[in-house]
């Protein structure tokens, strides 16, 4: 991987950590959309890199915290998601050996979605969802998940809606996410389809990230936490935007 690459993969990451600290959200979204506007590393590449980093948060998250899990509404959501991964997985290796523009598409309109999403405040439910809802969700993040390794915004969105603990809530969703980043590098090494060796230089985001989480706690910015929420949401839809509408116009162009 060439310096200058590197360079801007670490300033995409110390970014999208510091946005998830302040937001609690974002991490993968931010990165695959950086990554896809910069080209830094190839998209399947970066989803491997962020499958890894959503397990090193959740290592350090649930190394504390696991006793908070959920159990009956995680059980019915991860094996859902689980079911429906290798669907998402093998989407992304279509549309990566049909068109790069096709898989920039997608990923525009995920990130584009999952922006406006997040922007919504969830209403509080005074009742618990049944088991079958939260499977629904399970299988929509499990698909988004399989793509690009950002399966949090549906189950976020459903989660918070529920009335559980905020650190319930938290816990469990740290605790998929990082089980199904698991599996899907498990996948990925399975199909013969690692990172080439010079990917491996990408993992040095990892310290990058746990010294943006620091920093974001210790040097927050003078931005109300509901004004960082609209920039992340804009920068989302921006990027978002960005990707898919030239790959978009490219795929509609006539032969000139």
């Amino acid at each position: 991987m060439a310096t200058s690459s590197l360079a801007v993969l670490l300033l995409i990451a110390a970014f999208a950590a510091y946005t998830q600290t302040l937001t609690g959200f974002a991490l993968g979204l931010i990165m695959m959309g950086g990554v896809g506007l910069s080209g830094v590393i190839p998209l399947t590449d970066a989803a491997v890199l962020v499958s890894i980093l959503v397990i090193v948060n959740a290592v350090q998250v649930l190394a504390r915290g696991w006793r908070d899990i959920a159990f009956r509404q995680f059980v019915p959501a991860l094996a859902a998601s689980l079911l429906f991964l290798g669907l998402g997985y093998g989407l992304l290796n279509l549309m990566a050996a049909a068109s790069l523009d096709w898989l920039k598409v997608v990923l525009g309109v995920v990130i584009v979605l999952s922006s406006i999403q997040l922007s919504l405040k969830p209403a509080p439910l005074e009742t618990m969802s049944g088991p079958a809802s939260f499977a629904g969700f399970g299988a929509v993040a499990g698909v988004m998940g399989g793509l690009f390794s950002t399966a949090g915004p549906p189950l976020i969105y459903h989660f918070y809606r529920q009335p559980l603990r905020p650190a319930s809530v938290r816990e469990t969703l740290v605790a998929i996410f990082a089980i199904n980043a698991a599996i899907r590098l498990v996948m990925v090494a399975g199909a013969g389809q690692w990172p080439s060796a010079g990917f491996w230089w990408g993992l040095l985001a990892v310290p990058v990230v746990v010294l943006a989480t620091w920093a974001a706690r210790r040097y927050p910015p003078p931005l109300s936490p509901l004004a960082m929420r609209r920039v992340a949401f804009l920068l989302l839809f921006l990027s978002g935007l960005s990707l898919a509408v030239p790959a978009i116009l490219k795929l509609t162009a006539g032969p000139v």
